[in-house]
């Protein structure tokens, strides 16, 4: 059993609760706030690859002498960051691009699940071909209602958001009273 200082575990138990603080904070936004929730997303994917793009460059500049692959990664840095650069532009427009992109890769995913499930036919696969077809549904859904798809899984965020941090706060004030803070 491992044991864990006094004073660790009294940090411990307020960084517990502030992670539940924050994430009962951003599901009420999210339940409120669909749009605003959207758009944080979207500028906190716009932000990652921004600085992915930039970063990559970086590491493709070092490393133009010692590699023929320095090109690629050079140009996937320069379509990091302006996609990057479009998501703080055009938020709107790259969440809808991206929630098409999720949409065809789960029609593209449960389609090559299905097959796969139906070469191998055990008589063990149906929770693959299940899980496959579930797949395409939803991003047949996705693709026929984006605007009511996008608001299902934001308000489902937000539900999970909640439920998480209610789950850290009380867990929070458990350590708290077992260290008999």
């Amino acid at each position: 059993m491992v044991t864990v200082p006094i004073e660790t575990a009294r940090q411990y138990w307020l960084l517990i609760l502030f992670r539940g603080i924050i994430a009962l904070l951003f599901g009420i936004m999210a339940l409120i706030s669909v749009e605003f929730t959207l758009l944080f997303l979207v500028y906190l994917f716009g932000a990652y690859v921004l600085i992915d793009g930039i970063l990559a460059i970086v590491v493709s500049l070092q490393e133009r002498k010692s590699t023929r692959a320095w090109l690629i990664v050079f140009l996937i840095g320069i379509v990091g960051i302006v996609i990057g650069v479009l998501s703080f532009i055009h938020p709107g427009n790259v969440a809808l691009l991206i929630f098409y992109l999720v949409a065809l890769w789960l029609i593209i995913a449960g389609f090559f699940g299905v097959i796969s499930a139906l070469m191998r036919a055990r008589g063990t696969e149906w929770l693959s071909i299940v899980g496959g077809i579930l797949s395409i549904i939803v991003g047949i859904v996705f693709f026929l209602h984006p605007a009511s798809s996008i608001l299902s899984i934001v308000w489902l965020l937000g539900l999970f958001a909640l439920v998480y941090g209610i789950i850290q706060i009380i867990k929070a004030f458990q350590i708290k009273s077992l260290l008999g803070v």
